[in-house]
């Protein structure tokens, strides 16, 4: 494996550390990687060593490249700064993704505490997007954000069509970022229809990283360090994974969510067909007249048409004929 330290800005004290597995040779299946670019925590007045390198030996070894970003702090970190060292960081990354053997657009960033602000930051509000976000007990809301840096954004209140999926996960005996910011980031996500995974603990203390006995002796919820194997699952459904053949396609993707498609189909929830003219219109030939689809009115934003196909015994000509007149319709809700 090849370190680099990579110096942003020399006068911020800004830099990227990159852990560059090798492809081809022994691993002939693979000739690029997806990545991590991981921005640890400590209220925006230090980095914290529990939330770099222990976090990313696990995305190593599940086959991703993985690169630290240590970004301004204390009163270098008045906004916007922080950001664009992320914005700079990815950039980065994403030129460098021959040299580094990374798939451009298959790269997460993961951020815990202040770091989890300035990721969902990057999620919801940036230029170079990461495809996805981990974030871990995240400072979210402005009001908490601002106690650590009075010119912190607000996070949900940013979150829009635009931001990447996102796995959240905290404990609800957080004693320092309240619980209630990675349940407020969750409701944004669902307001504005954005695939998420979350995962809410039933205790433990700010700070866990990992979870891992080498680097917390405090007491905690025995699943907490699940999440290290279930966001490297996720993103292996969102992104694709890693395995001795090469990288492998994702097991949903952009399809996780069927009302960010560009086009119509069956993975559309009803009440997004019903807002589309057209949509409405193939819906009431289904089902008689009934704009709904027959789907309760309570489940219309989460029952999807192929859901509701299950009950309508359609053959599997007519689905596929379906699925095509779907496919030739733009996604937009504009008559």
């Amino acid at each position: 494996m090849q370190t680099e330290y990579i110096v942003l800005n020399a006068e911020r004290n800004v830099n990227l550390t990159a852990y560059v597995q090798p492809v081809g040779g022994d691993f002939a299946g693979l000739t690029h990687r997806p990545a991590v670019l991981i921005i640890p925590g400590g209220g925006y007045h230090f980095c914290s060593d529990r939330e770099a390198d222990p976090v990313a030996f696990p995305y190593l070894k599940a086959g991703y490249q993985a690169f630290i970003l240590r970004y301004s702090l204390n009163e270098q970190a008045l906004w916007p700064n922080p950001l664009s060292d992320y914005e700079q960081a990815m950039a980065l990354i994403r030129q460098n993704a021959e040299k580094w053997h990374v798939a451009a657009d298959r790269i997460a960033v993961i951020g815990f505490s202040a770091g989890g602000h300035l990721a969902a930051c990057a999620a919801a509000m940036s230029v170079n997007r990461p495809n996805a976000a981990i974030l871990g007990y995240p400072v979210i809301d402005g009001d908490c954000a601002q106690d650590y840096l009075p010119t912190a954004p607000d996070v949900p209140s940013a979150v829009d069509e635009n931001t990447c999926p996102c796995f959240v996960f905290a404990t609800r005996t957080d004693n320092l970022v309240p619980v209630r910011n990675a349940v407020h980031m969750v409701n944004a996500l669902l307001a504005h229809d954005i695939a998420f995974e979350s995962h809410i603990y039933s205790n433990g203390p700010h700070g866990l990283s990992t979870g891992d006995a080498s680097i917390n002796g405090q007491a905690f919820c025995d699943r907490y360090p699940d999440w290290v194997g279930d966001s490297i699952a996720w993103l292996s459904d969102v992104l694709g994974g890693v395995s001795a053949q090469g990288l492998t396609a994702p097991r949903f993707g952009s399809a996780i969510n069927g009302n960010r498609q560009k086009t119509l189909n069956l993975d559309c929830t009803i009440a997004h067909l019903t807002a589309h003219p057209q949509g409405r219109a193939i819906l009431e030939e289904l089902t008689g007249g009934r704009p709904n689809g027959g789907a309760p009115a309570a489940a219309m934003d989460v029952i999807t048409l192929r859901d509701s196909l299950q009950y309508m015994g359609l053959p599997a000509a007519a689905i596929q004929t379906l699925e095509a007149r779907l496919g030739a319709i733009q996604n937009s809700r504009e008559e």
